[in-house]
């Protein structure tokens, strides 16, 4: 019996995996990264466990025998990993485009970083470990709270994006600055692309700021044209997920930069329901002025976004009105609510009321 460091062959190099080091020789995992980029050069992507994975009986557990019989039943099932949930296809888009990243910049640690942000017990963390391996992903920073909220580690990594299933750390992050959103599960899923990522936004509240749909909420949609068109020439002020359109942008250059424009893996649209001779103008001199490019943008003048998704096949929508978000889930499409500006002041009125009409996203 040998309890010493495991053989290491000449110019074999040790390698840290979920913190304990290892040589590449004794990993049975594939698909590992030659390197983990550092988080101030990543685009860090915060992920719940309730989003990257299927937890509703756990969670249901917790919610109704309380947190000592959860940590006991996970435990007990350590060895059976769960099952996908909705930010799953999502992580593998982001891990194809990484693979082709450093095909073309061997060197370069601008790469999509995934961050497992939980406040579960760490006694968890085994099964989360052996499932992250079942599927062959390569996320390997965590954070597991036990309890607390894991929001204030947000930046600390650095992180560009943070998807979760809890609605009031959503909110919570996005008062800190953060681009957050609340994801929810389709029935069914709709199959997405393997190679390339799509990502879809709505324009205002989203991308850009509430200032119109204030004009809206406040006038009517006449007076929202006229300022519309008055304005068409200022930029309207940045959205909370303007920062994640801009890093998309960064890696998409470095493709185009490789002559790879027609066949890059990354693809973005807007999907709004303004009207493109009425008021798209100003929407599109908005995105130019800040030096950002939209791959495709579908002005629906007030049409369901659900259709229109449902032929994009998007792994992630974002819009700031459940009747959008609830319109795509309908058909198949990984929605996320960002519970920024005015909309969601109505929302809570409609709450204790009647149900309010959407607005002009």
């Amino acid at each position: 019996w040998y309890a010493g460091p495991p053989y290491q062959s000449p110019g074999e190099e040790r390698m840290s995996y979920h913190g304990v080091t290892v040589l590449p020789s004794t990993l049975n995992v594939p698909n590992l990264s030659p390197f983990q980029p550092k988080p101030e050069n990543a685009i860090t992507i915060a992920v719940s466990t309730r989003v990257l994975f299927n937890m509703e009986k756990e969670q249901q557990i917790y919610e109704r025998q309380g947190l000592e019989e959860y940590i006991k039943y996970q435990v007990e099932h350590e060895t059976e990993p769960f099952s996908p949930g909705p930010a799953f296809s999502f992580v593998k888009a982001l891990e194809a485009v990484n693979t082709q990243l450093r095909e073309l910049y061997p060197d370069s640690e601008e790469l999509f970083d995934v961050v497992l942000m939980t406040n579960n017990h760490a006694y968890v963390g085994l099964r989360l470990i052996n499932t992250i391996n079942h599927y062959q992903l390569f996320i390997e920073r965590f954070c597991m709270t036990g309890g607390n909220s894991p929001i204030g580690y947000l930046k600390a990594y650095h992180t560009n994006l943070y998807l979760s299933a809890d609605a009031a750390k959503v909110h919570e992050a996005l008062e800190e600055g953060i681009a957050a959103a609340t994801m929810f599960t389709p029935e069914k899923m709709k199959e997405v692309s393997e190679t390339q990522l799509r990502v879809a936004f709505d324009g205002d509240a989203v991308l850009f700021s509430d200032e119109s749909e204030r004009i809206y909420k406040a006038h009517g949609l006449d007076k929202f044209f006229e300022h519309e068109k008055e304005h068409e020439n200022k930029p309207l002020d940045h959205g909370p997920l303007k920062g994640f359109l801009e890093v998309l942008g960064k890696l998409q250059k470095k493709f185009y930069g490789k002559g790879q424009r027609m066949a890059c893996p990354i693809r973005t649209y807007l999907v709004t329901a303004r009207s493109a001779a009425s008021s798209g103008t100003r929407a599109l001199k908005t995105l130019r002025s800040w030096g950002l490019e939209i791959d495709e943008a579908l002005f629906l003048a007030g049409a369901p976004k659900g259709p229109m998704l449902e032929k994009i096949r998007p792994h992630i929508f974002f819009d700031d009105q459940m009747f959008h978000v609830e319109g795509a889930a309908e058909m198949g499409t990984v929605a996320c609510h960002v519970p920024y500006g005015i909309a969601q002041r109505a929302a809570k009125r409609g709450r204790k009321g009647e149900e309010t009409p959407s607005g002009l996203k």
